[in-house]
């Protein structure tokens, strides 16, 4: 049975959390593969909101195996918040939750020394959520990490605590932060240790043995393509590989499994945090996005900056990471808009660009060359068919799949679990 990866296909806040618990109805696996802390997916049943950060948003469907990877950064004390949430509103992840024993974690100092990283950046700061990614997948490539495994052997944390905090104490002393006090840390890794024992397991095994045996795995990546490490905004990014490129190495399962890759976008763009946003709108259209998307970070509750769809960003996206299918988020958010822009190229020292610059200084001294389409004033949150849209929203949502160059299967028509428009083959080419 092919593994099923979701991932964003714009800089993040897509409305992943949304399609994935779609699609764990019908999961037995879903799976996070990278990222940490610093994701927020929100999932709305009925009258209740969800807000997960390290959890998969399958962790709401009751029959779902929910499993961290080993290319997580696992929080510890935060994952532990999150389960202790679910418990107290009836979601009981007893048997339900596997967290790799190889995966790496967070600990409380590294999310000081991202925020010291920041401080030292001075105007170049790169507007992380000081959840502590970067630092803990510095010390994971740099082989000072401490992975769950670790953290369950108190004479290993300890050893490996110790040896490594002259580094950590060098950055936060430039920063004029306080340092490390070793012995705390040890006392509150052994207590975090003993909490998390119960959910570690080998689940690069178990997952292999399920694929094996034709169970249905959902993959979902957090953040967007373009704050993938390697493809997107450097070094205004995250500090991981966030397409369906990096499920194999973040899961352990063989590239081979990869079968279906859904693309999640909005019918707009946003980004929080610093880099490169050339459809960026400032004005009242802009402003319009943001206030009927609600558009506030899950996990900083920071406002995003809002603007237009950026096909350049999607196609890169779509070609690198092998979208099969496209989800179309927010399309709701767009009534009462009187024109949409949407962004085909770039123009950039006089010369029209297809594809994302590689320097993010060229990127944000893009000029993005628009098409105008008709807006629409109707509510089209009922619309439970591609045809029940009004005409100038089939139009553009047309259009988006044609430059995509990808199907578009899911429209999502407002918030709810309910309120989307499923198209088994794509947008009708005619009507």
């Amino acid at each position: 049975m092919p593994v099923t990866c979701v991932y964003g296909m714009q800089w993040g806040d897509e409305g992943k959390g949304r399609i994935v618990d779609l699609l764990a109805a019908k999961s037995d696996f879903v799976v996070r593969y990278q990222g940490g802390a610093n994701a927020g997916h929100t999932v709305i049943v009925g009258e209740e909101k969800y807000v997960l950060h390290l959890l998969p948003s399958g962790a709401i469907q009751p029959s779902t195996t929910n499993v961290i990877g080993n290319g997580v950064v696992v929080d510890p004390w935060i994952l532990m918040d999150e389960v202790d949430h679910l418990a107290g509103r009836g979601i009981d992840l007893t048997g339900r939750l596997l967290v790799s024993d190889r995966a790496h974690v967070v600990l409380p100092h590294h999310k000081t020394m991202d925020q010291a990283l920041e401080a030292l950046r001075g105007d170049e700061a790169l507007g992380t959520t000081s959840r502590g990614i970067g630092p803990a997948y510095g010390d994971k490539f740099r082989r000072a990490g401490m992975r769950v495994a670790d953290l369950l052997k108190p004479e290993r944390y300890q050893e490996l605590l110790e040896a490594n905090t002259g580094a950590w104490n060098a950055i936060l002393d430039k920063a004029g932060l306080e340092p490390i006090d070793i012995a705390a840390v040890i006392e509150e890794t052994a207590a975090i240790g003993e909490r998390i024992r119960p959910y570690a397991a080998d689940a690069t095994g178990v997952l292999i043995e399920a694929w094996k045996a034709g169970r249905e795995i959902l993959c979902e990546g957090a953040q967007g393509f373009g704050l993938d490490v390697d493809h997107g905004s450097y070094p205004f990014v995250t500090s991981s590989t966030t397409g369906p490129a990096g499920v194999p190495a973040g899961t352990g399962l063989p590239p081979q499994a990869l079968g279906r890759v859904v693309g999640i976008v909005k019918a707009y763009t946003t980004r929080v945090g610093a880099g490169p946003f050339p459809t960026r709108d400032t004005g009242p259209a802009g402003q319009h996005l943001g206030e009927v998307g609600h558009e506030f970070g899950a996990t900083t509750g920071r406002p995003r900056d809002c603007g237009w769809f950026d096909a350049v960003l999607g196609r890169r996206a779509a070609m690198t990471q092998g979208a099969t299918a496209v989800a179309l988020m927010k399309l709701d958010v767009l009534s009462g808009l009187d024109e949409i822009k949407l962004c085909i190229a770039y123009e950039l020292d006089g010369k029209r660009v297809e594809a994302p610059p590689a320097w993010a200084g060229d990127w944000e001294r893009c000029t993005p060359v628009y098409e105008t389409h008709p807006g629409w004033s109707e509510d089209i949150s009922g619309a439970r068919r591609f045809e029940d849209l009004p005409a100038a929203a089939q139009v553009y949502v047309r259009r988006i799949q044609e430059v995509l160059e990808v199907p578009v299967e899911v429209i999502s028509v407002g918030a709810e679990r309910e309120r989307f428009i499923p198209l088994e083959q794509g947008i009708p080419v005619s009507v």
